[in-house]
This record gives structure tokens, sequence and C-alpha cells, in this order.
């Protein structure tokens, strides 16, 4: 069953912006980033020593997270803090990582299923 949902209705520059958002979303840093602002707010060198990634590394995808309204960053004095825009950004991660976890689940009863008919046909043969 599927439904009559907004993707449907959006035209191909909206789609893009989407498609956008996604990529952002696609790398393996970001993601760890984003993990890390879950507890709160936190500077350049916080997050890069968390990540175990170069503060540079860190700025530079801080800056495609705040591009895409993922993240925001404040001033306190001389240091740059910085936070999750929306956090309804990790119900769609854990949407995700549910979605990855059950597939996983099915892959290795469906591996482990094929193991043991391969061992079977091993004590046959």
């Amino acid at each position: 069953m599927t439904s009559d949902g907004l993707l449907q209705h959006l035209p191909a520059q909206a789609l893009e912006h989407i498609a956008s958002y996604f990529r952002t979303l696609s790398e393996t840093t970001r993601l760890r980033i984003l993990n890390v602002l879950r507890a709160g707010p936190c500077s350049v060198g916080e997050i890069a020593e968390k990540v175990e990634s170069s503060p540079a590394n860190v700025s530079r995808h801080l800056l495609l997270l705040a591009q895409q309204g993922l993240v925001t960053r404040e001033s306190r004095g001389n240091s740059v803090f910085y936070s999750v825009a929306d956090p309804s950004i990790f119900a769609l991660c854990d949407l995700v990582c549910n979605q990855v976890a059950q597939r996983w689940e099915a892959h290795d009863s469906q591996r482990e299923a094929f193991d043991q008919a391969r061992k079977q046909a091993k004590k046959r043969g």
C-alpha cells in the first residue's frame, strides 16, 4: 500500500534540494558529528577529538551541515559552538538505522540458514 505523499507532488528543483540534503547525510564523518552534537553544543576542537578527525576536516563538514540547515553556530567569546538546528533529524536517522538493522538481521538469518545447509551437505558428501 502506498500513500499519496508530498514527495510525489514536488517539482524537479525541489527534489534536487532534497537529494542534496540526503547527500549531506551520506558521509560517515557528518553522521558522527551529528551523533556528537546530539548530546549538546560543542566547539570544533571538542567535535574533532570525539570523531577522531582534524579540526580543519571537522570545520569543512560543519560548513556543509550548516549550509543544509542541519547545524547552527553560536559565538561565545572567542569560541564558536555548534549545535543541531532541528532535532527531528534524529528521528530520520533513527528511522534509517532501524531499517538497516532489520535488513542486517534478515541477511544474518539467511546467511545462517545457508551456512547450516552447507554444513549438512558436507556431512552427507
